[in-house]
């Protein structure tokens, strides 16, 4: 039997957003997308969707699968960053969007626009932002995103996510300068 709620218990979408990164050409980048649907038909937009009631048992399984639409890549690092739920960021209605952020090695993907995705591409960051803007409520979100990043380069390893599963000395030390210039705050 279908369960029916009264108007008051009508229930905001929910969603995830992944803020994917890797490093390429010596420079720390994300994942975007340009959406293909409306709204924001034509903007630019970090990579997500709904959570799919009847195939995600969780919303880090939803996270993983939105990640693996997007960029063919399994099992990388990938951490829950905030829950964002203003009732005005989605002028669809009110949609609640669990964020996540990814660390994957540049040479591990095969990038792929999703269901609602145009194109899917890298993007330089340059300090804490892009120089283009971002639909919805996504430029917070890549925000968020840095600051939990050079953060957690102080005192962890997951850098290593970002490195090849085989690279040489001298990569290894491009990639520890790069490192070090991400730690300095703009």
């Amino acid at each position: 039997m279908e369960e029916t709620y009264p108007p008051y218990t009508k229930r905001p979408a929910i969603m995830v957003d992944i803020v994917i990164f890797t490093v390429a050409d010596e420079r720390l980048k994300v994942l975007l997308i340009k959406r293909g649907i409306p709204p924001f038909k034509g903007s630019y937009a970090l990579p997500g969707g709904a959570v799919q009631i009847d195939t995600d048992q969780s919303l880090e399984d939803a996270a993983k699968r939105e990640l693996f639409e997007e960029t063919g890549v399994k099992n990388q690092y990938l951490e829950q960053l905030y829950t964002y739920g203003d009732p005005q960021r989605d002028p669809r209605g009110w949609t609640v969007s669990v964020a996540y952020f990814a660390l994957v090695a540049a040479d591990e993907i095969k990038l792929n626009a999703g269901t609602d995705a145009a194109e899917a591409f890298w993007y330089p960051i340059q300090g804490n932002q892009l120089k283009i803007s971002l639909a919805f409520d996504h430029a917070h979100i890549l925000q968020k995103a840095i600051e939990r990043l050079r953060s957690k380069l102080d005192y962890t390893d997951i850098a290593v996510h970002l490195l090849s599963k085989e690279f040489t000395l001298s990569e290894f030390q491009r990639f520890s300068d790069l490192l070090e210039l991400l730690q300095i705050k703009p």
